[in-house]
């Protein structure tokens, strides 16, 4: 009889490309897979319904997968330390095998369930599978974490990148015996455990559906990407963000499309394009290195002098934010795209993040977990490097950029067109007017469309002079 080997579903929700699982099977014929609901991360409050309802989804593919491979995922729902090491134990398995994680609480959670493991006398392993190169292979000379972006590039871009695994095939199910009692559950609706999404998800869940979009990409908009990636009225952009959150397609298979169409590009401007993309997905490893060697970042700011920032944190303001009502249309558009979509372009990102910061001078960590609040692919190291990129309190060359709301409307949407899809009540407006933010009081009044809450140039100065202020006190 084969030995059980238990793999522990994380965030790799497939079987195609998954080092671990693979590692599994080289191993024996038997795998069985696991994913544990775990209180620890449905109960927190930035837990958004979008991406509850995207990863049940994926949950459910997940297991018609297995069902195909000859095998089955199990569903436990409790603390992955009694959870997983329960169900290896009732299962008389010889061994746990998972993915690591890069974010602090999934590093003291596996290192409670490694320990929970080794008391019962049942072994483990884990591999890095999330990503192209782990943080333990991209140092700088002295053997530092990188703070930069662009050396972390120039670094990462010469490592040899690893091929794509094996999918999962031919495993063999438990017995009648070893499915009597061990713990399981069925899977439950998202709305089971108390999330509601009913609007459409803007990428269908499972690994079936990340291929294909990603496959859609790299035929179609790939090589105009770095043209158009910022206009968010084009659909410029590759929407596998959540499919990597969760592992729904692996990094090697993306990363292996990617330079097959490099190596097929027919004019330097396309490769210029593609490369672009590929820069992209360093950014993704860099925030993730970062928060692997540095964790306070997913509670403190990178720079010290934001520690004791003084943020005006105005109710009235942040609420206006959050609804999408400040006066000025494109960060209200983003804002509303974000509240129906469970998704913002990451031009509109940067353009919400910088206004709630700089204009409203809100503490950027109110904005960062109202975003998780509502992401569907939201994800602690993207979403906390991006906001503290953003916020000046970051790893940034210069840290000190300021996006003026009109400026960046008239680069990247000079026609309105983002704005007018996501606030209809403006359509009406004179395009140009519009754009320029010099919207009549009289249809604003008519529409229930509100002036702008703040005089940008007023509060950009009033930043820069606190920013100031706070560098100061600490050099």
């Amino acid at each position: 009889m084969s030995e059980l080997i238990l793999f522990w579903h994380r965030r790799d929700l497939r079987i195609d490309d998954n080092i671990g699982l693979a590692a599994a099977r080289d191993r024996s014929p038997k795998v069985v897979g696991a994913f544990c609901l775990d209180p620890q991360i449905l109960e927190r409050d930035d837990v958004a319904p979008a991406r509850v309802t995207y990863m049940i989804g994926c949950l459910q593919k997940l297991q018609q997968r297995y069902a195909e491979a000859g095998s089955q995922l199990l569903i436990v729902r409790d603390l992955p330390v009694h959870a997983i090491a329960s169900l290896a134990e009732n299962l008389k398995a010889k061994a746990v095998y998972w993915n690591r994680d890069v974010e602090p609480y999934a590093q003291q959670r596996d290192e409670a369930v490694s320990n929970a493991l080794k008391e019962k006398g049942i072994e483990f392993s884990s591999f890095w599978d999330q990503l192209l190169n782990s943080p333990e292979q991209i140092h700088t000379g002295i053997g530092k974490v990188y703070t930069i972006y662009t050396p972390f590039w120039k670094n990462w871009r010469r490592k040899p990148k690893p091929a794509p695994v094996a999918t999962l095939a031919n495993a063999e199910n438990l017995t009648a015996e070893e499915r009597e009692w061990a713990g399981i559950i069925a899977l439950p609706t998202a709305k089971d455990l108390g999330f509601i999404w009913e609007n459409e998800l803007l990428l269908p869940p499972g690994e079936k559906a990340a291929q294909d979009r990603l496959g859609l990409f790299v035929d179609r908009a790939i090589e105009a990407y770095q043209e158009q990636r910022d206009f968010p009225y084009m659909e410029g952009t590759s929407m596998l963000s959540a499919a990597l959150k969760f592992g729904a397609i692996g990094i090697r298979r993306v990363w292996e499309a990617s330079k097959e169409v490099y190596e097929q590009a027919r004019s330097d401007r396309s490769s210029a394009n593609i490369e672009t993309w590929q820069k992209e997905l360093a950014w993704r490893e860099f925030y993730q290195h970062a928060m692997y060697h540095l964790p306070s970042l997913a509670t403190a700011p990178y720079r010290p002098h934001f520690k004791n920032f003084p943020w005006e944190n105005n109710e009235a303001h942040f609420q206006a934010w959050c609804e999408g009502k400040t006066g000025y249309p494109i960060v209200d558009a983003a804002m509303r795209q974000l509240n129906e979509t469970g998704w913002m372009h990451n031009r509109c990102r940067m353009i919400a993040a910088s206004f709630l910061v700089k204009d409203l001078m809100i503490d950027w960590q109110w904005g960062e977990k109202y975003f998780m609040q509502k992401l569907y692919d939201g994800d602690l190291s993207a979403n906390n490097g991006g906001w503290q990129w953003t916020a000046s309190s970051g790893m940034d060359a210069q840290p000190m950029r300021m996006m003026n709301p009109i400026a960046q409307t008239v680069k990247f949407d000079p026609e309105g067109e983002y704005i007018r899809q996501w606030i209809p009540e403006l359509r009406s407006a004179d395009p140009e007017a519009l754009v320029a933010g010099y919207i009549r009081e009289d249809l604003c009044a008519a529409v229930d469309y509100p002036q702008p809450i703040v005089d940008h140039k007023l509060r950009q100065r009033e930043f820069k002079r606190r920013y100031k202020q706070q560098k100061q006190l600490f050099s």
